[in-house]
């Protein structure tokens, strides 16, 4: 295993716990809010809200989707690249007999 191979392991170990708990936030909340929506049977504006970024007296409307994204895109960025230094996914070449 190569040093940056390394380095991109623990940059995408250590952030994978800190993404996923907004993002999984983020699609729960917006399913729900779109199943809400075509029922329609109750209020459901404190949904967006959660969805959006504030929770209570804690209002991160501003930057929530910036660092949902940014965070996202570092996650795939280190994924992709772990992904392509791996040689298991590379086709097995034959020698000619």
């Amino acid at each position: 295993m190569t040093l940056s191979q390394r380095i991109l392991r623990r940059i995408h170990r250590a952030l994978a716990p800190i993404v996923a708990l907004p993002l999984l936030v983020t699609v729960v909340t917006g399913s729900l809010y779109q199943m809400a929506r075509l029922t329609g049977n109750f209020d459901y504006s404190w949904l967006i809200q959660i969805h959006k970024g504030q929770w209570g007296p804690l209002d991160l409307q501003g930057v929530y989707p910036f660092l949902n994204g940014l965070g996202l895109l570092v996650m795939v960025a280190t994924g992709l690249s772990l992904w392509l230094q791996t040689s298991s996914h590379r086709p097995y070449r034959r020698s000619e007999p």
